[in-house]
C-alpha cells in the first residue's frame, strides 16, 4: 500500500468521527508537529477567547477560588498526538483538549494559565475525587457509571472506537475478528469494555496510550481498541501500526468536574457554548484534529444531550 493510499484511506476512517459528532449531537500553545496548527495560529484564537464577567465568576465558588489561585489544574496527558502532547522540544503542551484547556483557563483567569497534572484513566475519578484537579480534560468519555462518581459537563466532542493492528496484519479487520484474539486496551477505558462484548480470548490493559501502542508493535498484542481520535494520532506517527476499522459505536467527551458541583458545571457548560458560538471550538478543531479529518469542522455536541451529562 502507498503512502498516499494510507492517507486516503485513514482520511475516510476519520471522516466517521466527523459525522459521529455531527449526530450526535504549566503549558502554554503550540502546535502538535505536522498537525497544521501554529503557534501563531492559536495566539490569534485565546486573543478573541471570552473572559467572564465577575457576574459570572460569583455563579461558581470552584471558578471563583481557581480565579483567586491564579491557575487551573488539568487533569489530562501528554503523549495522545492531536490530542494532548507535550513537545519535547518545547514542552508545551499540543492538541484539541490541550487548547481548549487553555481557553476554559482564558475564560476564568483572564490568561491561559494552566498546569497539566497526570491523569491515566485509573486514577482521574480519584484526582477529582480529592480535589487535586480542578478538571479531568483528555478523552473523558460519559458514561451513566461514571456519573455516578464525577461530574460531567460537555459532552464537548464525539468520538468513538476503532481498531489498531500491526502493520501489514489483516487477520483483524473487523470487531468480529477480535474474538479469540488478545486484544490490548487502556485501563478502565471504554475500548476495555467494548471488547468484551466479542468474548476475546484474552484482554490485556495497560495503564497509557503509548504503553498500549508498544505492546502491539512487539507483538504481544493482536490488536488495540481505543477511540479513533487516539488511534489517528498514533496512525500518523508511527509507521508501523495502522487503523484497520471505522467507529463501532460512539465515544462522547466530557469535562470531568467533582461530583456534584453543579454550579461549576453549568459554569463550564455556559463556557463550551460561548466558544462554540464564536466560532473558537471549531477553530481549535481545524488546528488540530480537522488537519487530519478532511472537510469542515463537525457541528459540536449540544451540552447536557446524552445520558450521564
Amino acid at each position: 500500500m502507498t503512502a498516499s493510499t494510507r492517507r486516503r484511506r485513514l482520511a475516510v476512517l476519520l471522516t466517521a468521527v466527523a459525522l459521529g459528532a455531527v449526530t450526535a449531537c504549566t503549558s502554554s500553545g503550540g502546535a502538535v508537529p505536522d498537525s497544521g496548527g501554529s503557534a501563531d495560529q492559536e495566539q490569534s484564537l485565546l486573543d478573541r477567547a471570552p473572559v467572564a464577567s465577575d457576574a459570572d465568576l460569583a455563579t461558581s465558588p470552584t471558578a471563583q477560588a481557581i480565579k483567586q489561585r491564579g491557575q487551573i489544574l488539568i487533569g489530562s496527558q501528554l503523549d495522545t498526538p492531536l490530542l494532548s502532547q507535550q513537545n519535547p522540544t518545547t514542552g508545551q503542551t499540543e492538541g484539541f483538549d490541550a487548547i481548549l484547556g487553555r481557553l476554559l483557563a482564558k475564560y476564568i483567569l483572564g490568561q491561559p494559565n494552566v498546569k497539566i497534572v497526570n491523569s491515566t484513566s485509573q486514577i482521574r475519578e480519584a484526582l477529582l475525587q480529592n480535589n487535586t484537579v480542578d478538571v479531568v480534560l483528555h478523552t473523558y468519555s460519559i458514561t451513566p457509571a461514571r456519573a455516578e462518581k464525577v461530574s460531567f459537563a460537555g459532552p464537548y466532542f464525539v468520538s468513538g472506537p476503532a481498531i489498531m493492528a500491526r502493520k501489514g496484519d489483516s487477520s483483524v479487520t473487523k470487531p468480529q475478528d477480535l474474538k479469540g484474539k488478545r486484544v490490548l486496551a487502556v485501563t478502565n477505558s471504554t475500548g476495555s469494555a467494548m471488547v468484551q462484548q466479542f468474548e476475546p480470548a484474552q484482554v490485556i490493559t495497560l495503564s497509557t496510550n503509548s504503553e498500549c501502542v508498544t505492546a502491539l508493535e512487539q507483538g504481544r498484542g493482536d490488536a488495540y481498541v481505543n477511540d479513533l481520535t487516539q488511534l489517528a494520532g498514533n496512525a500518523q506517527t508511527n509507521d508501523k501500526v495502522q487503523i484497520v476499522s471505522g467507529t463501532f459505536g460512539q465515544d462522547p467527551y466530557g469535562i470531568g468536574i467533582h461530583h456534584g458541583d453543579e454550579t461549576f458545571k453549568r459554569f463550564v457548560n455556559t463556557w463550551l457554548e460561548k466558544i462554540q458560538a464564536a466560532g473558537l471550538w471549531q477553530e481549535a478543531y481545524k488546528q488540530t484534529l480537522g488537519s487530519v479529518i478532511p472537510g469542515d469542522a463537525p457541528v459540536p455536541p449540544k451540552t447536557g444531550s446524552v445520558p450521564g451529562s
